[in-house]
């Protein structure tokens, strides 16, 4: 009994993980909080590492915050002239 004991240890820490990150993985899915922490991630990461891939990562998001510009009355046909 006492070698099966490491074992069933070991095996009781890695169903207890697979459990937590199961759980976790399912409240991400229901909450879609996922996609926001994933990019926060690699920006950090491209932050430290590639400096030019956090320039473009922070244009992309400038040019998405940005609105689009409201069309202009000059270009529009007069129906009636």
């Amino acid at each position: 009994m006492s070698q099966l004991l490491p074992l069933l240890t070991v095996l009781a820490g890695l169903t207890v993980t697979l459990a937590v990150l199961t759980l976790l993985a399912r409240h991400v899915r229901r909450r879609g909080t996922a996609g926001a922490g994933l990019r926060g991630a690699l920006a950090a990461h491209d932050e430290v590492w590639h400096g030019t891939a956090a320039d473009s990562y922070c244009e992309l998001q400038v040019q998405t915050d940005r609105r689009a510009p409201l069309p202009d009355d000059r270009w529009r046909r007069r129906v009636g002239r």
